[in-house]
């Protein structure tokens, strides 16, 4: 498979999905969401295949959803048309939960917004000890959208969602690792032996209670968590329309510019 903006590896019985546009810190564009789904799928049609590590080319796992996403003008959609597009993320993370192989998430750099949600629809996530997540939504002035909410509920409780989606603060691998949401947390340079080992460790299992027990455990979780998210897409659409919210929106982006005129 060719895509614009991931590169997608087999060898043996694992695959390896890279987000692959490290110029822009791997930021999700329209076009990245719609090939991650594709893959997901392409990923199933391989019987071989029975682990994905998802990664992150360049110095970042992922920057979250692309803010300056240029490959579409909004303005000239149909009201139908937006709403497809505002839901294209929940569609790939259903994508990427559905799939059959065992998902891996390994992590470095920044992991932000859409990039923290994209680590929860993996099965299991390795993150570097340097690496630095956060869900900044709110203070752009949006929901949390994607369905990102039902799935952090089930993986870090109530409480935890409700504090990290908030206040937007950063939270750092080791504090992830206590919630429950990151298996482990190694140096930089161990990142990709631990995951590799990590991914040959499963392979070596027999296939199919394998399967059984992602599917169980995933049934169980979603039953837990309840709730759904098939109108994040409609909630998201109403947030960009509000005033207080583009007006968060350019007041977060000149913050960052700020940063990095400092830097």
């Amino acid at each position: 498979m060719n895509f614009e903006t991931l590169l997608v590896e087999v060898s043996d019985s694992i695959g390896r999905l890279t987000l692959n546009r490290p110029e822009r810190l791997n930021a999700m564009s329209s076009t990245m969401l719609r090939e991650l789904a594709e893959a997901a799928r392409w990923f199933d049609s391989q019987p071989e295949v029975r682990v994905v590590i998802v990664r992150g080319a360049g110095r970042a796992f992922s920057a979250g959803a692309d803010l300056n996403d240029s490959s579409r003008n909004p303005a000239d959609d149909s009201w139908l048309v937006r709403r497809a597009a505002a839901q294209a993320g929940s569609r790939m993370m259903d994508a990427i939960e559905a799939m059959k192989a065992t998902t891996i998430a390994c992590v470095h750099g920044y992991a932000v917004g859409g990039a923290v949600l994209l680590m929860a629809a993996c099965d299991l996530r390795v993150a570097a000890d340097g690496a630095v997540f956060s869900i900044p939504e709110v203070e752009l002035g949006i929901p949390l959208a994607w369905g990102g909410i039902p799935r952090l509920v089930r993986e870090i409780g109530p409480a935890m969602t409700k504090e990290l989606v908030i206040t937007c603060r950063r939270f750092t691998p080791q504090e992830a690792k206590a919630m429950g949401f990151v298996n482990r947390v190694v140096a930089q340079d161990e990142l990709d032996q631990e995951t590799m080992t990590l991914a040959e460790q499963i392979t070596a299992m027999p296939a199919v209670p394998v399967a059984i027990t992602k599917e169980h455990v995933n049934a169980v979780t979603r039953a837990m968590a309840g709730g759904s998210s098939y109108a994040d897409g409609d909630a998201l659409l109403s947030a960009f329309s509000s005033p207080e919210s583009v007006e968060a929106r350019r007041a977060y982006v000149e913050r960052r510019l700020k940063r990095k005129e400092k830097k």
